[in-house]
């Protein structure tokens, strides 16, 4: 008897090929646009790899609260608003807008810049306030 053969293997074998891919989408997803960040883990870049955080939400929405050490910078002027911060592009950087859309678009033009280790906050200031982080206010 040929094992390929057997419904029953061909059955597993689809399993085991969709378990696989399921558990290498994720992996897949992060080389391709980047690492999304949960609050902690961007608590955890901050305080223990010295990440810069770009806060690229309107002014206004800044001052009323920001994450700790954030600068506020134009999505549209991404590029020159970084050269202007001098940030050394071996350190880790943690984009964050309101709800995690904006800094998902800009990741890749950060990256272009030569920034290695560049997360965007999954959900924005809206996921970090949920999970009762502290916001700084101006």
């Amino acid at each position: 008897m040929n094992f390929l053969t057997q419904i029953d293997n061909l059955a597993l074998i689809a399993l085991l090929m969709v378990s696989g891919a399921a558990l290498f989408l994720p992996t897949l997803s992060t080389l391709i646009g980047g690492k999304g960040l949960s609050p902690t883990e961007a608590t955890i870049w901050i305080n223990r790899r010295k990440a810069y955080v770009l806060d690229l939400r309107s002014e206004e929405a800044f001052k009323v609260g920001r994450l700790p050490g954030a600068k506020l910078i134009n999505p549209a002027e991404i590029s020159a608003a970084i050269e202007k911060l001098k940030l050394d592009r071996k350190n880790p950087l943690v984009l964050v807008c309101e709800t995690g859309s904006h800094s998902r678009k800009a990741l890749a033009e950060v990256k272009k810049l030569g920034f290695v280790d560049v997360g965007t906050l999954d959900g924005g200031v809206q996921a970090w306030k949920q999970a009762a982080l502290p916001l700084v206010k101006q």
